[in-house]
């Protein structure tokens, strides 16, 4: 299985790895060249163009910024869908509108007769690395099926959620979950500094209880230091997925109040220059 891998950013590079050291023929293509080097002295083949890409794949993979870029790359001039053949496969490990998903697929299928799945990822770039990703998959079982072998290296767990777009729709609760989380964790974090709480040390003290999280023990540890670290994710990526999350409650009629809200506080943070930051810098909304 020939493998075509598009969007080598702060996930695609590890997971490229990933399938590398698996053994897979992976070839590559970046809108920034620039960011293709570790990859391709990993030994990646380099691609001067989507084209060229398409045309030696057996499966197109994406893992790309946001809907938008999606559609860019896909249907744009020069995208996947005026390349590809009925034979191949389109895997979209980014995080998308799950209606944009579904009207993407059928549009992809009607102009040159490739499947779609889509396969958002949660794990952060640590669990790109270390193979241990959550991958939660929207398609038609026999292309998730065919899948398999590429997701085994990148994940602890893939599972099928249904048609397409009902992966999407997973990846959205899961990016609720979190940014309300990490919401908290601010706040949490803000008062107890505030009571003269060494607020260093509650990852430790919860760990393995109730309150612990991925993020708790990741995040918390810098939320209390008040870091500013090299991004490992960005507050625009939580926020453009909580803003799916406050979408998709108002297409389907119901009410998601506690992630509207982590939305606003997300965004008023991000306004005032940390969009491009770490999610770690919340804790500034409560400090500043």
């Amino acid at each position: 299985m020939k493998l075509g891998f598009i969007g080598i950013g702060l996930m695609g590079n590890p997971m490229t790895q990933r399938l590398l050291e698996a053994g897979f023929d992976v070839t590559v293509w970046n809108r920034s060249a620039d960011k293709l080097a570790e990859v391709s002295a990993a030994g990646a083949t380099l691609a001067s163009s989507i084209g060229e890409l398409v045309k030696q794949v057996d499966v197109v993979l994406l893992c790309v910024a946001n809907t938008e870029v999606v559609e860019a790359v896909v249907f744009g001039d020069a995208g996947v869908s005026e390349f590809g053949r009925a034979d191949q496969l389109l895997v979209d490990f980014s995080s998308s509108d799950p209606q944009a998903t579904r009207e993407f697929a059928a549009k992809l299928k009607a102009t040159c007769g490739m499947n779609w799945v889509d396969s958002p990822v949660s794990g952060g770039v640590a669990g790109a690395e270390q193979g241990t990703l959550a991958i939660m998959c929207g398609g038609a079982a026999e292309d998730i099926e065919r899948i398999q072998p590429l997701l085994a290296p990148l994940s602890q767990r893939a599972t099928h959620m249904g048609p397409v777009g009902a992966g999407q729709v997973t990846k959205v609760c899961n990016q609720m979950i979190v940014g309300c989380n990490l919401m908290v964790l601010a706040e949490m974090t803000a008062l107890a500094k505030a009571c003269g709480v060494d607020a260093e040390k509650i990852p430790d003290a919860l760990a393995g209880g109730f309150a612990d999280s991925k993020p708790m023990q990741i995040t918390g540890p810098l939320m209390a230091a008040e870091l500013d670290p090299d991004p490992k994710w960005h507050v625009r990526t939580l926020l453009k997925d909580l803003d799916m999350a406050v979408s998709q409650s108002k297409q389907e009629g119901t009410a998601v109040p506690m992630s509207g809200l982590a939305a606003q506080l997300m965004r008023q943070h991000g306004n005032k220059g940390f969009l491009e930051r770490d999610p770690a810098t919340l804790i500034k909304l409560y400090k500043d």
